[in-house]
């Protein structure tokens, strides 16, 4: 894994050297994401130039080496990622007479380029990777980004140079860089909790999507973004597979996943540096933790963090999984004290406003894998796949039945629950835990207020909206923001799909698990110089889960029900039966107790007053019901207080 950076200066204003100067000193703020090496390269004509920072996991000598030029002299390339079947590809171009140099990805990749085109490179590459690919023959520049969204890209213009990067902050060291707040982005990162593709928290930069490509020639005006083209859709992939279904029983159905998963698995834990992978006990690592454990002839390595609260800790669990597997297990376990003390770097590694609470965890858990490995696979994405979110299982079926009701009806019992202060549904919960694990409430108060959003909703498509929206109207709370667009939002632009349940799927599979979850993911373990892998995050199994009915992925209530099946042939049911956790944290607690005197200051009238970005009287408003007990908003307010946070660290003039 590695943090890519660069310049292109099209009227050729500052000449190679300075050029030169800039890029490597961009990638310079990336050196979490490539500690073993640097590199740069720049065009002798002052057009453009590339700095690399590089975590070396795959042919870790020399020859790996970036930025690189190919082997004919005509493409040069910046590279971020792993291309898995790097193996494959260099076969077949070897047989079409390319010879290589040494064993890296990076040269197959350009070879490819160099032989068949980019768009045809692409296609046949699978895995993560953000690229920049300088065409010296004619003049252009590409950036490119995987299907799924894995790796990062920011590009924009500062001054009269386009400049581009795997983070911001590689962006905002450019000493001419002053770009202005975008406000409807913060709008938007008060609904997702993180600020959707394409935009950024700067006006005027922009994040490349996901399967997109943007080519910059050198005829573009200085300060217009070109637009990008998507080289391969989701949407399209999603259909081709609906319609072929797939044959069989339930079983063969488990059999063709079990087959296709061996396959992502195992090419992912190719690496010539030490492979392990994150075990929280849940399905889906498990099943992940399972399969690399099948084709592995010593132990894997895992690791797990387990927390004070036993609310929130699966590290038990995690540690049965490991025992039965027979892995190399390494936990770590933190009180609260430990989590805390990260929130202060939390604005400094995703250098844009980003509210998902289990970043911290993810965090910790990055830097454990760290101290005995390079490379670590996970088992996100299983829910977007899968339907492993609870929002899957009962929200249709909620909504079928309250459908029933008069709207003033539904609405009015959605307001009554919404207003049922945390600490009484916590209290009645607790009768619960003298059950069997798999029937406990776990999170209870957060439960009932997602049955009062939907409740409340105008319909399912709606429904769907405000549970993925932590404040449901966040343009009349910042002040100058206007009409909010992302795909959540904008249900002209769904296919048309089979229920709310099969559209959730695919709008979590496009938003919310680019946006949030591998964001999430990618922060956390560069900012420990720690490259993850995601075996669901491959076309056939892509494919394989679209092709299955609905029927096998949630079975009598049971959440991915068809990948349980799997898990069970390597681990037994008690193991893994049991609610769905997430990996959060209790932070509607903590904010009531050991972090209200941090969270008091930045949510100060006085503070917001000054600012001009939020209308202080509803974040107020929700402070006060919060700490009194009224209403758990703790998600909410970690949104404000991330935001604020933000401000601080990257616009301290805003901030005071």
């Amino acid at each position: 894994m590695c943090g890519i950076a660069g310049l292109f200066d099209p009227r050729r204003t500052l000449g190679e050297a300075e050029l030169a100067r800039r890029a490597v000193e961009m990638a310079g703020t990336l050196i979490h994401r490539g500690p073993d090496d640097e590199g740069s390269w720049s065009d002798p004509e002052g057009r453009v130039a590339f700095g690399h920072r590089r975590l070396a996991v795959v042919g870790l000598g020399p020859e790996g080496h970036q930025p690189m030029v190919s082997q004919n002299g005509r493409w040069v390339l910046a590279y971020n990622g792993e291309i898995y079947n790097s193996g494959s590809i260099r076969r077949r171009l070897e047989k079409e007479g390319l010879a290589f140099r040494g064993g890296s990805d990076t040269e197959v990749l350009l070879g490819a380029v160099q032989q068949w085109g980019l768009e045809p490179a692409l296609e046949t590459f699978e895995g993560m990777f953000a690229l920049a690919l300088w065409d010296r023959q004619v003049g252009e520049l590409h950036l490119v980004r995987d299907r799924f969204g894995e790796k990062p890209l920011y590009y924009g213009w500062v001054k009269g140079q386009l400049a581009f990067a795997s983070e911001l902050k590689a962006l905002c060291w450019l000493p001419e860089f002053a770009a202005p707040l975008n406000r409807d982005a913060v709008a938007l990162f008060l609904r997702h909790n993180c600020i959707p593709a394409p935009h950024t928290i700067y006006q005027g930069v922009v994040k490349l999507a996901p399967g997109h490509l943007v080519t910059i020639e050198g005829g573009l005006s200085v300060g217009a973004l070109p637009v990008p083209m998507e080289y391969w859709s989701a949407r399209e992939a999603v259909e081709a597979a609906r319609a072929r279904p797939l044959p069989g029983s339930p079983e063969e159905m488990a059999d063709q996943l079990e087959r296709v998963l061996m396959r992502s698995v195992e090419a992912r834990m190719e690496a010539d540096v030490p492979v392990g992978a994150f075990l929280s006990g849940g399905v889906d690592s498990s099943v992940i933790v399972a399969l690399m454990q099948q084709q592995s002839s010593r132990p894997v390595r895992t690791f797990t963090v387990g927390f004070a609260d036993r609310e929130f800790d699966e590290s038990a669990e995690a540690a049965a999984v490991a025992a039965h597997l027979g892995t190399e297990h390494t936990p770590l376990h933190v009180g609260d004290s430990d989590t805390a003390a990260v929130i202060p770097e939390l604005a400094d590694i995703w250098d844009e406003p980003f509210g998902d609470i289990s970043q911290i965890p993810s965090l910790l858990v990055s830097r454990l894998a760290r101290t005995e490995v390079t490379v670590s696979l996970s088992g996100d994405a299983g829910d977007e796949l899968f339907a492993g979110y609870n929002r899957h299982a009962w929200l249709e079926r909620l909504w079928h039945r309250s459908a029933v009701l008069p709207d003033p009806v539904r609405r009015f019992a959605g307001s009554t629950l919404e207003r049922v202060p945390p600490g009484m549904v916590d209290r009645a919960a607790r009768v619960t835990r003298v059950l069997p694990s798999r029937f406990q409430i776990r999170n209870p108060a957060t439960k009932v207020q997602k049955v009062a959003k939907v409740l409340g909703s105008a319909g399912p498509n709606d429904a769907y909206l405000s549970l993925v929206s932590h404040w449901d109207h966040p343009e009349s709370l910042v002040i100058g923001a206007g009409p909010q667009s992302s795909v959540a939002i904008e249900s002209s632009r769904w296919p048309p799909l089979s229920g709310i349940t099969e559209q959730m799927l695919w709008l979590d599979l496009v938003g919310y698990l680019p946006d949030d979850i591998l964001t999430k993911l990618d922060r956390a373990a560069m900012a420990a110089s720690l490259e993850t892998r995601v075996p669901f995050l491959d076309r056939d199994v892509l494919e394989t889960a679209w092709r299955l009915p609905m029927t096998v992925k949630l079975h009598g209530g049971t959440t991915k029900w068809i990948l349980r099946q799997v898990l069970y042939r390597h681990v037994p049911r008690a193991l893994v039966e049991r609610p769905k956790m997430g990996f959060g944290l209790p932070i509607g607690s903590w904010l009531r107790g050991p972090l209200r005197p941090w969270a008091e200051d930045l949510l100060a009238e006085r503070r917001l007053r000054n600012q001009g970005l939020l209308d202080p009287a509803p974040v107020r408003a929700a402070w006060q019901q919060h700490v009194a007990g009224q209403r758990d908003l703790g998600y909410e307010l970690w949104d404000i207080l991330a935001l604020q946070a933000w401000l601080n660290r990257w616009m301290p003039a805003l901030s005071r």
